[in-house]
């Protein structure tokens, strides 16, 4: 037993299929790339099947493309990428909706990564709204974004980063998404500062954080 207030981490029993779900490019990056990376290191051959609802059809698709490539080395990676507006997903309910209906079609998922019900962006908490309706029964843990709106909450998971772990997230980010680089805050500070303060939440030094709404335990002895 560990010493008190010592945290023991969690370890699924199994985990061979992720989900990952992200209303606009570079949202799954931001808010899980450090999960990804450590995702795929450990599960060489992992099945990762990417989800994003806007962007398609543009340069941003491109840089999706590229970039979850780069989080999620040696995956079974896939990679769908919509074309709904962005900031408009409360009138697109029905698109995304049926989206994630022919996911859950031809996926089975270990673990869903998408973002939380309290973010503040309309489009990302549209899409959190939308995955307990789709899938049940499956751990899904709700990322979050830095932003303007000041929506970071008090997260209840976290996924301890080594920091050459965070410090490749954040080289990625810089790396794969030219488009953003000419917003104030999409720089080294904010991306390494959050992943700082989580990790001195968790007892690491860097750290991703996640929402969850239900999480089911087994305490059951073994054997």
């Amino acid at each position: 037993m560990g010493a008190v207030g010592e945290m023991t981490g969690l370890r699924p029993a199994r985990l061979d299929a992720v989900v990952a779900l992200g209303a606009h490019c570079d949202d799954l990056a931001i808010g899980a790339g450090g999960t990804l990376l450590t995702l795929c290191a450990g599960r060489p051959g992992l099945r990762v099947d990417a989800l994003v609802l806007s962007g398609g059809g543009t340069g941003r698709e491109d840089e999706e493309r590229a970039a979850l490539a780069a989080f999620c080395p040696g995956a079974d990676l896939a990679v769908t990428v919509l074309k709904l507006p962005d900031g408009r997903l409360p009138a697109h309910w029905d698109e995304a909706k049926n989206a994630l209906e022919d996911l859950r079609a031809r996926t089975a998922p270990d673990l869903i990564l998408a973002p939380w019900q309290g973010d503040a962006h309309q489009d990302h908490r549209g899409l959190a709204e939308l995955v307990p309706t789709v899938w049940r029964g499956c751990l899904a843990l709700g990322y979050e974004i830095v932003k303007w709106d000041g929506d970071l909450g008090r997260p209840s998971v976290y996924q301890p980063l080594d920091p050459e772990t965070a410090e490749t997230k954040v080289r990625l980010l810089q790396e794969h998404y030219p488009s953003q680089r000419h917003r104030p805050w999409y720089d080294r500070e904010t991306f390494l500062g959050l992943a700082r303060v989580r990790g001195v939440e968790c007892g690491a030094r860097y750290a991703e954080a996640f929402h969850t709404n239900k999480i089911v335990i087994d305490l059951a002895s073994g054997g």
